[in-house]
């Protein structure tokens, strides 16, 4: 089943199908054991210039006033994974050594703008979802007013750009404002979608795309073409960075439900709550004996807290995310999550075999295997 073009929109890459749809070509990916890879191993060939770009976003301080500039610290320190910088340093790799060239602060500045871009998204994302506490921590919008916190997204995300202009590149810079149309686009789709509880399962593919992939192809495609690969092997990386984005996000979307208080830095079924729904939901949804009295039951308990009586939705979210997390649900949603990462493999077996594909690879196990 083919997800719908986005209009006005850069296409959603080839692979943009609904992975529970039969596929000859690719199998899931395998689970070669228990263990979790060590991503610091995986960073290891990159380790310099990941220090480059943590350098690069802290120097961004200076230029701040200093509530901004703690606030803005305090985002940098959290940190997460930087994955989009490291897939950015690892897809630069494959057309000669760019470590150490004149042509390397061109993919920094690259690096830099993509987890710019996406630290500057969550700022808006915790005020349009009311958000307290992100990874545990509180957030700007706990701390500041609605409008002042939208401020400071707004100068994250010129800053973001800044750094993309920094790389010279006409053709990146143009990616860069097209990614950012994407998710923006994605964020008044989310929006437009919350207790809808009728949507149709294509709506989350592009929702995803739109929110999180889109940055991932921006990171690996902009670094390609900062290294100047060939055309098809530009378009072989951004198609490795749709489906590792894609991926990523579903495993975070069962993260959701399947975590705790604890790893999540958020209670469990907290996008459900917010009238979110994800693949794990539309799987339940599809395995449930009665799928339209579940529909009902959602909309009546909406309606409740619509008029006042909270207390009834929370209970209805609470048992269904018991039930849901203890369903099949979680492993179909996780099946997909493997058949986006075995395409992702698949994207790289054109690629130089050398240790940056072997990171990339390497990170496709991390991704399915997280628990964080």
């Amino acid at each position: 089943m083919l997800i719908s073009q986005v209009t006005s929109l850069q296409s959603i890459p080839d692979m943009a199908v609904d992975p529970s749809a039969p596929s000859e070509a690719v199998e899931p990916i395998a689970q070669r054991n228990d263990s979790l890879p060590d991503i610091n191993a995986l960073f290891a060939p990159i380790r310099p210039g990941l220090r480059q770009v943590e350098a690069k976003l802290r120097a961004v301080d200076s230029t701040l006033f200093a509530p901004l500039a703690e606030a803005f610290l305090t985002l940098i320190g959290s940190g997460g994974k930087r994955l989009r910088p490291a897939l950015a340093l690892l897809s630069a790799e494959f057309n000669g050594p760019m470590q150490g060239s004149a042509r390397y602060q061109a993919v920094i500045a690259l690096a830099a703008s993509v987890e710019m871009l996406h630290t500057a998204t969550l700022v808006h994302d915790d005020v349009i979802d009311g958000a307290l506490l992100r990874r545990g921590a509180p957030t700007l919008n706990a701390r500041w007013s609605g409008v002042s916190t939208v401020l400071a997204g707004n100068y994250l995300f010129g800053t973001a750009a800044h750094f993309s202009a920094e790389t010279g590149n006409m053709r990146v810079i143009r990616l860069f404002s097209d990614t950012l149309h994407t998710i923006v686009d994605g964020e008044l789709r989310q929006l437009k979608d919350r207790y809808n509880f009728s949507q149709p399962r294509e709506n989350y593919y592009q929702r995803i795309y739109a929110k999180t992939a889109s940055l991932f192809c921006a990171a690996t495609q902009g670094a390609a073409i900062l290294s100047q690969l060939p055309e098809e092997r530009i378009n072989d990386l951004r198609q490795f960075g749709y489906n590792f984005g894609m991926a990523f996000q579903i495993i975070d979307d069962i993260l959701d439900f399947t975590g705790d208080d604890e790893t999540l830095g958020k209670p469990a079924g907290s996008d459900l709550h917010q009238g979110t729904l994800t693949l794990p939901f539309f799987h339940y949804l599809q395995q449930h004996p009665d799928p339209e009295r579940l529909l009902e039951t959602l909309e009546e308990a909406q309606r409740e807290a619509d008029s006042g009586n909270q207390a009834i939705w929370d209970e209805t979210i609470a048992a269904l995310v018991h039930d849901l997390r203890n369903s099949p649900a979680v492993e179909a949603a996780r099946e997909e999550a493997r058949l986006f990462l075995s395409r992702a493999v698949e994207n790289l077996s054109a690629l130089p075999d050398n240790a940056y594909r072997n990171s990339l690879l390497g990170l496709c196990e991390f991704v399915v295997k997280r628990t964080y």
